[in-house]
């Protein structure tokens, strides 16, 4: 028998739990505080994990706890663990009964108010047990919440490559932009605006992090030969740039997913500039050689169902 099969046969998940623990705490002291026991018991589980494997798994520093190389390495494999553990769970209970069990969704905040929303109220109304959770963040937070497997899946937009190899993307639809203002602002009332005519509206942009509009902007505004306008307001809330191109003031770049998920938008209109904006990809993000729940795989399937129907609409 191989030395990493005799290992693999006595490592105990407890061991590996607090392990875990010790390192998302950064103090054994804190690990036992989560763990509601004493911190003697968290040395002795961290010194026979070390002895077993024969390497020291964490660095003592002053600012805390750190996993070292090797520890970092069985941190990845307590994740797989434990989550595999979980989605084991899931699927025998979905064995019971199908139509229940829980869907973690991660995205943005303009995506999860327009398509996630509009797939999550599709899947509800056919299977309402099931529980969904949605999780909002920028797109750095979001695959580190996936491959943490804290999530299930990601719908994303896609800007370039997939760098990390560990991830999966599947195109849904492409998301175009378009040039809005609040209904009651009277370049509404205009048949046709060219680009240049809107350099030196009161606009509101996107702020970092989010950088996929500015990028469409900026793109758009150089192809007419223009500069990018200066901005009144600069915001990285998309809740923000509706409330305030509501009000007639103000003018912006919206996805149109937006527009055409949101029924709460009337008060929003679309100008029909001449100058095309370009089209971003959106995805679901998955795992490598994850198995996913019946469930997650039920959003997926509702997701592709979402999508083509919006090919159809458009």
């Amino acid at each position: 028998m191989l030395m990493s099969d005799r290992i693999g046969l006595r490592l105990k998940l407890q061991d590996l739990n607090v392990f875990m623990a010790v390192v998302q705490a950064g103090s054994m002291r804190k690990a036992a505080e989560r763990l509601n026991t004493v911190q003697p018991a968290i040395s002795r589980s961290i010194g026979e994990l070390e002895h077993r494997f024969g390497v020291r798994l964490l660095d003592r520093r002053r600012q805390g706890i750190e996993p070292t190389e090797y520890g970092r390495a069985l941190l990845a494999c307590g994740l797989a663990v434990f989550d595999d553990l979980r989605q084991g769970v899931r699927t025998i209970e979905s064995l019971v009964d199908p139509t229940v069990g829980e869907v973690r969704v991660g995205c943005n905040a303009t995506l999860a108010g327009s398509f996630v929303s509009a797939v999550v109220d599709r899947l509800s109304r056919r299977y309402p047990r099931i529980v969904f959770r949605v999780v909002t963040a920028y797109v750095e937070t979001l695959h580190r919440e996936l491959t943490e497997r804290n999530v299930d899946l990601l719908i994303a937009r896609r800007s370039g490559p997939i760098a990390d190899e560990r991830l999966d993307y599947e195109s849904l639809f492409g998301d175009s932009f378009s040039v809005v203002v609040g209904a009651q602002n009277p370049l509404a009332r205009r048949r046709r605006i060219e680009l240049a005519e809107l350099v030196n509206e009161p606009w509101v942009l996107p702020a970092p992090p989010d950088r996929v509009i500015e990028l469409v902007a900026k793109e758009a505004f150089r192809a007419s030969g223009l500069d990018y306008p200066r901005a009144t307001v600069f915001t990285a809330s998309p809740e923000v740039r509706m409330s305030l191109l509501a009000t007639g003031r103000f003018i912006s770049i919206i996805p149109d997913c937006i527009l055409r998920f949101s029924t709460r938008r009337p008060e929003l209109k679309a100008l029909p500039v001449q100058q095309s904006l370009s089209s971003v990809p959106v995805g679901i993000v998955t795992l490598k050689n994850r198995t996913l729940s019946p469930v997650t795989q039920l959003f997926i399937d509702s997701a592709r169902q979402v999508a083509k129907s919006l090919a159809k609409t458009k």
